[in-house]
């Protein structure tokens, strides 16, 4: 259950925040900021590449790796295939995924690794693949992990990755509750180099020196100044979101309130938003355990229609008046969300969407860039937006394991 009156007690969430979440939230713009600094030290920006390569190859752990993949295939807009390599194994932990190449990958071919931890043993093989390969591999990783000692021996080039919130005394997740002797203890949910997957800010630490690589390839306009009103867009973000903001003129605990005991269908228009609502259904199961489910417009209508009119639907359910609902809990019921790039133009399907969701009487929150937005200020909006949703939703659950 949620506690709303924890959304307007900073001090009560501080407490509650033992992960850092908020911290790491804030500290986006900070990060885009030390990671183009490192990206520069690193000599990214000075490249004088010969030609683009064929196709961009993007591999590493946990949701921040798919979203990373989303973006920069909606900024390259289709100059380059981005492909992402998705990892193989027989158990969930990042030591046992396993990943590879594809058959035609090549010296034209461009490899980018992204990883907060850098011990994965199948990120080193990978590093090995494409040195016989003869594919070009650029890391985002920490210093003086194994991943990095790999790039150096094969002549990759890893770059550090920006530090986030100072890491909290647990390291293998919040501890599992007490269990009688005869009970086997749950182990805790799955954490990242000491944050759980998905915690807010290491996505842009991932990103940011590959927008530099990107912008220097000639596949992306990320350069310095864009970067940089990409940290302010996230600092604007983190002033309206803080903690210490109203429910009523705060975004991220206004969504946090609308979505308690719904079902977010995250509807978007454009490949920026339909990266960021992804990325949000992906943070919703990780951090806060709620399910989501993302679908792009005109399709989603089609895609969710059934959710909308089918058992979910409001009013559905017994009609026994005199029933006892004491003990009856509240059925989950489908909320749509509207992410969009930018106003809709002639050909939106924004007005569709709006009339289904009224004509089925469903709830509809919508969230959009400011006007004007380039498409990195976007992505910052949207998805730094629902990043602290998804940490409102995590701290003010009673039966969250984080907190």
């Amino acid at each position: 259950m949620l506690d709303e009156t924890l959304l307007d007690a900073p001090e009560d969430l501080a407490r509650a925040d033992v992960r850092g979440l908020l911290r790491g939230a804030a500290q986006a713009g900070a990060r885009v900021r030390t990671g183009l600094r490192h990206a520069t030290e690193a000599g990214l920006d000075a490249l004088r590449p010969e030609g683009r390569p064929r196709a961009l190859l993007v591999a590493g752990p946990g949701p921040a790796t798919a979203c990373v993949a989303d973006l920069l295939a909606a900024f390259t807009n289709g100059a380059v295939p981005v492909t992402r390599l998705g990892p193989t194994g027989n158990h969930a932990a990042t030591g046992a995924l396993r990943w590879s190449l594809p058959g035609w990958a090549g010296p034209v071919d461009l490899l980018l690794l992204v990883t907060p931890d850098g011990t994965e043993g199948g990120l080193t093989a990978l590093v090995d693949q494409a040195y016989r390969r003869g594919c070009t591999v650029v890391a985002v990783t920490p210093q003086g992990t194994p991943l990095a000692d790999a790039l150096g021996e094969s002549r990759g080039l890893a770059v550090p990755i920006a530090p986030g919130p100072a890491e909290p005394a647990w390291h293998d997740g919040p501890p599992a509750p007490a269990s009688p002797p005869e009970q086997e203890t749950r182990p805790g949910p799955a954490t990242l180099a000491g944050q759980p997957l998905g915690a807010p800010g290491t996505f842009w630490a991932l990103l940011t020196p590959l927008l530099v690589l990107t912008d220097r390839l000639g596949l992306t306009r990320s350069g310095p100044q864009a970067l940089a009103a990409l940290a302010d867009r996230l600092d604007e973000v983190a002033e309206r979101c803080g903690p210490a903001v109203a429910l009523y003129s705060n975004p991220g605990k206004t969504l946090a309130a609308e979505l308690s005991g719904a079902l977010p269908l995250l509807w978007s228009e454009g490949a920026v938003a339909g990266a960021a609502a992804r990325h949000w259904a992906a943070v919703c199961a990780t951090l806060p355990g709620r399910p989501a489910l993302a679908a792009e417009l005109p399709e989603a209508m089609a895609a969710h229609g059934a959710l909308l009119a089918g058992p979910f639907a409001p009013g559905t359910g017994s009609d026994d008046f005199f029933r006892d609902r004491v003990e009856e809990p509240e059925a989950m019921r489908p909320r749509v969300v509207l992410l969009r790039e930018g106003p809709p133009g002639s050909d939106s399907a924004t007005v569709q969407a709006r009339d289904l969701t009224y004509a089925q009487e469903t709830p509809l929150s919508e969230l959009e860039p400011a006007e004007g937005s380039s498409p990195l200020q976007a992505a910052a909006e949207l998805i730094a937006t629902a990043d602290f949703c998804s940490v409102y939703l995590t701290l003010a659950d009673t039966d969250s394991p984080w907190t």
